[in-house]
């Protein structure tokens, strides 16, 4: 099913397929950027981006194509997010969170589904957290019936799979800023002892988000289990306590 012209502003490129995509990032390509994030995402055999490839288009630039382009045919942009380059990924994902936010019941629908089926191309740290919260996190909320964390949240966090793991807490997100916060605790308590940092910052960043909310939640959380947090996850977790609270924590002596 095919994103239609309802909801859409005119000027839309409509007509446009993915390669119009591809030559616009190329037209802004930066071989010496592209090294950097090379590096930074850890390209190199054995790191978690092993194999990814790069063009060097700043992040800025790819949201705003993905504006112009936002009304691409949903194959187009599987074409796109099965890209070899990072940024055609990322871009792609930008569209489908831009279709998501403006389809109708329908499209909302389509939308998830291409995403759900596409999570092998959602295959680092910034292209899941710039698209789980926003299209699976928003779609499963819209349907939550309060009980417990959805089954397919389930699946992508029992896995072994670190990116789709990182989907299942990110997409929590969406539940956390409804005001909603158990998926959120289920899955920091299911994976406090992951050994990847990438999920232990995950984990770590959505407690602090339901701190944001209601402190005291997330307090009874981190007492209960702090003292077998990694200390990575910790850290995030109480970045905005007190120094005094954070300082008890940090030493083991927070609840005495």
């Amino acid at each position: 099913m095919g994103i239609t012209d309802s909801g859409f502003a005119p000027g839309d490129e409509r007509a446009a397929g993915a390669e119009a995509v591809r030559n616009a990032l190329q037209a802004e390509r930066s071989p010496e950027r592209a090294a950097k994030q090379a590096q930074f995402f850890q390209t190199d055999e054995g790191g978690y981006g092993e194999g990814d490839r790069f063009l060097g288009v700043p992040v800025p630039n790819q949201r705003k194509l993905a504006r112009r382009y936002r009304a691409l045919h949903l194959q187009e942009v599987v074409e796109l997010l099965q890209d070899p380059f990072h940024e055609c990924r990322l871009t792609a994902l930008f569209i489908l969170v831009e279709q998501f936010e403006r389809g109708d019941a329908g499209q909302r629908a389509a939308v998830l589904e291409v995403y759900l089926r596409n999570l092998d191309y959602v295959n680092n740290w910034d292209l899941v957290d710039s698209s789980a919260p926003k299209i699976l996190g928003r779609a499963l909320v819209a349907d939550y019936g309060g009980t417990g964390v959805p089954e397919v949240l389930w699946e992508l966090a029992r896995s072994d799979e670190l990116w789709r793991e990182r989907t299942a807490v990110l997409a929590t997100l969406a539940f956390v800023r409804a005001g909603v916060f158990g998926p959120t605790l289920e899955l920091a308590e299911y994976q406090l002892q992951h050994p990847h940092d990438l999920m232990q910052k995950a984990v770590g960043w959505m407690l602090r988000e339901v701190g944001k909310r209601d402190r005291e939640v997330e307090r009874r959380f981190l007492l209960r289990l702090y003292r077998t947090m990694p200390r990575t996850m910790l850290r995030y977790a109480i970045e905005h306590f007190p120094e005094a609270e954070r300082r008890r924590f940090l030493d083991g002596s927070a609840g005495e």
